[in-house]
């Protein structure tokens, strides 16, 4: 009866969330809007309706539109989502709030697969996106062997992190060195950006990324058993260790799909969840959806940032996350050093 009684205050609390789900959407779509107008070549309001109601615009703003600002939105609505909700499940698996895919070296890992693909099948357009996932897959399965093999604090399971980020690293740039041609693009792929995503590109990371998305809202519910302990969790009648490994396959298939087109974005996973948290607790049920609308909404505007402060030059959208997200984590470990034994 107790736990019903929990189950239907949970419902109640979701319903009552509703109207920020609502504001977070409308935001999206008004950032998502401002972003397909604003740029080099400013298109107006009236091509982009009628080019999604099929009326009559300019061929000038079709192509802008068609062929460089709506591949870039869509791309970076993707990278958002995927690598906000990956960093929520990656915080409450590992119980670590300073954890995210590229603090812990996960994005690394995908970044290395990639360029290993790129290196060693050009011409096989699919691999990338599955071989950032096995990427990433590693990298988290490592990390969770650090975590809970040997019951390291949560300071040294990141500073553990950022010592696997660093070797794969080396592995991008000795790729790099011995195969310059082994991924286009590759000084921004390494920093991470959106300029020059076709759509092409996005075709495969988005099924990647839209199932990894479905699961994590299907099974979020079990991310808040998981955090009331592994006993409790245990005598609920969960197999604790299946499910994390779970939530962190999930987590891969998110941040390598989005590494896979957006190269290494970082800080996205660590700011946007600890956001979430701050305004709606710590109810997954209402922390993945939020992060994967707020994600979405927070790459947009970073990319849009990166285009318009220095225009006409444009710098990379990552150079901007790391802008804000540097002095973000480091606020972090000032303010869980009291917790970082735990």
């Amino acid at each position: 009866m107790h736990n019903l009684s929990n189950e239907g205050k949970g419902e109640r609390r979701i319903r009552h969330k509703a109207p920020l789900f609502i504001a977070a959407g409308v935001v999206l779509v008004i950032c998502a809007a401002t972003a397909c107008l604003l740029g080099s070549s400013s298109v107006g309001l009236a091509d982009l309706w009628a080019l999604v109601t099929g009326g009559e615009l300019r061929d000038s703003a079709r192509s802008i539109l068609m062929n460089v600002r709506f591949p870039r939105v869509i791309a970076a609505l993707l990278a958002g989502s995927g690598l906000a909700v990956a960093g929520a499940l990656i915080q409450a698996v590992l119980d670590n709030p300073l954890a995210s895919p590229n603090i812990i070296g996960i994005n690394s890992g995908a970044g290395l697969a990639v360029l290993l693909a790129g290196s060693l099948f050009p011409s096989w357009l699919f691999l990338p996106p599955l071989a950032a996932f096995i990427g990433a897959l590693i990298s988290a399965l490592i990390i969770f062997g650090i975590s809970f093999g040997i019951q390291m604090s949560r300071l040294t399971v990141v500073l553990a992190g950022i010592a696997v980020s660093s070797i794969f690293g080396a592995g991008m740039n000795t790729i790099l060195i011995i195969d310059p041609n082994a991924y286009i693009g590759a000084s921004g792929f390494l920093v991470g950006g959106l300029s020059g995503v076709v759509a092409g590109n996005l075709i495969w990371p988005s099924v990647y990324i839209i199932i990894g998305l479905i699961l994590a809202l299907l099974f979020s519910s079990r991310l808040n058993i998981m955090a009331l302990g592994d006993a409790t969790a245990h005598a609920l009648g969960m197999r604790v260790k299946a499910n994390r490994i779970f939530f962190l396959a999930v987590a891969a298939v998110l941040a390598g799909a989005s590494v896979s087109f957006a190269g290494l974005l970082g800080f996205v996973g660590l700011i946007v969840p600890h956001l979430i948290r701050f305004f709606v607790g710590h109810d997954n049920r209402l922390v993945v959806p939020l992060s994967a609308l707020v994600g979405a909404t927070f790459v947009v505007l970073c990319d849009l940032l990166s285009r318009l402060v220095f225009a006409p030059y444009e710098i990379p959208v990552g150079i901007t996350m790391a802008f804000i997200g540097g002095p973000f984590f480091i606020y972090l470990i000032f303010k869980n050093r009291g917790r970082s034994d735990a």
